[in-house]
């Protein structure tokens, strides 16, 4: 019976509780009640002895189960030498040995352990994840923000850049951000990232990476209107060329730039130093120039500085939205890409378009000393290899009708 109404409740009570319970109980029993109490809840007669201690000292209510200063010491109380051998595994450029064995794995609170436990610093994985906390650290990926070398005209080049939106921004004309994001292989493959499924039911993807000779890919070219906040991509399905990328600038501006800025003059395109757009490449130029001749758009580019193409605006406002739209998703086909980027919105207001081009980009070609003197390219006092302005032609010559992009139909 006694065994039967302590179970039903002893869980229902804290530990110093328990031992008041069961103190009572065994002196309300008299001579031998302590090992009675003991064995039917299956304690240590010590355990009841404590109690009764308590009750007969007249102890106040403490408020808490135990007493201040009681329990199990801390690890780092108990090992004074345990905090400083932990700083020596995980920064031993600074602390410790250079040459640890653990510089050079996975640095887990597993290994870290038991390291520290061939160290004679007997302590658990879970210990040492709370001292790591305590000591400020946290689980971080790698960051991305070592520019390499600087070049010494950065900073006055993104001062210049800035300067640039301003004007064309203050006359109402239209200034893009412009860039390819990154190709992506078509097919049933792993894309990084987590959606929300049945239970137990992962979308299935092919267990490697290796493209098929039969799949595709995607080639987003993308442009970001920095007043309007949208977004315009054109999906490529062949190379990523300067033709493609003035291309993709033609079309937004056929279908969207020339309405939201009917009254618009000029057109500020600021872009990375490398890839289809780059500074150095005459074709993108050349197409430009006569992207300006047919819409009669006095066309300014402005180039981001070597190294710096993580503070073109694309990036992270277009770019990092759409990789975060089809997380988890395998891009199966071109129009699973344009649809998930045409899906595409953020709560400040973000709205993309997103299109297909199934056109062919030959690679290569060539333009000449004497054809590149010859387009209307203006460079700038500052820097004239990173800015300059292409015009178009004189207003009273009718602008050039547009042309399709260079192709050829595969054989």
């Amino acid at each position: 019976m006694l065994a039967v109404k302590l179970e039903v409740i002893l869980p229902h009570l804290d530990e110093r509780q328990r031992r008041l319970l069961l103190a009572a109980e065994a002196r309300s029993l008299g001579h031998g009640g302590i090992r009675v109490v003991a064995r039917a809840v299956g304690v240590r007669e010590a355990t009841v002895s404590a109690g009764i201690d308590e009750l007969e000292a007249g102890a106040p209510v403490l408020g808490r189960v135990r007493r201040l200063g009681g329990g199990r010491k801390r690890a780092v109380e108990r090992d004074p030498g345990l905090l400083s051998a932990l700083m020596a595994l995980v920064e031993p450029d600074e602390r410790g040995d250079p040459m640890s064995p653990l510089r050079w794995t996975t640095v887990s609170t597993r290994s870290l352990a038991e390291a520290l436990t061939r160290q004679g610093h007997r302590v658990s994985a879970g210990t040492v994840g709370g001292l790591l906390r305590e000591q400020g650290f946290s689980v971080q990926a790698n960051a991305k923000v070592l520019e390499g070398r600087r070049h010494p005209d950065r900073d006055e080049q993104f001062r210049y850049l800035n300067e640039q939106v301003k004007q064309h921004q203050d006359t109402t004309d239209p200034v893009i951000s412009v860039d390819t994001k990154k190709k992506e292989q078509l097919g049933e493959y792993a894309n990084p990232g987590r959606q929300w499924r049945p239970r137990g039911q992962p979308t299935a993807t092919r267990s490697h990476d290796f493209p098929e000779p039969d799949t595709g890919r995607a080639v987003p070219y993308g442009i970001y209107d920095l007043t309007g906040n949208t977004g315009w991509v054109n999906v490529g399905t062949d190379h990523d060329t300067a033709t493609f990328a003035v291309e993709s600038i033609r079309r937004w501006w056929t279908s969207r730039g020339r309405h939201d800025y009917p009254h618009a003059r000029r057109l500020l395109i600021t872009a990375d130093a490398g890839g289809s757009n780059s500074y150095r490449n005459r074709t993108w130029k050349t197409e430009l120039a006569t992207l300006a001749a047919q819409t009669g758009l006095t066309i300014t580019v402005c180039h981001f500085p070597p190294g710096t193409s993580k503070w073109n605006k694309i990036e992270h406002r277009l770019f990092s939205h759409i990789t975060q739209n089809w997380r988890g998703r395998p891009l199966t086909s071109h129009e699973v890409v344009v649809a998930c980027i045409a899906a595409t919105t953020t709560r400040t207001g973000l709205r993309v378009h997103a299109q297909l081009d199934t056109n062919t980009y030959d690679l290569g070609g060539t333009v000449t000393n004497q054809q590149l003197a010859a387009l209307p390219l203006h460079p700038h006092h500052w820097h004239p290899d990173w800015n300059y302005t292409l015009q178009p032609p004189p207003t009273d010559q009718p602008p050039t009708p547009p042309q399709p992009p260079h192709h050829h139909t595969p054989t």
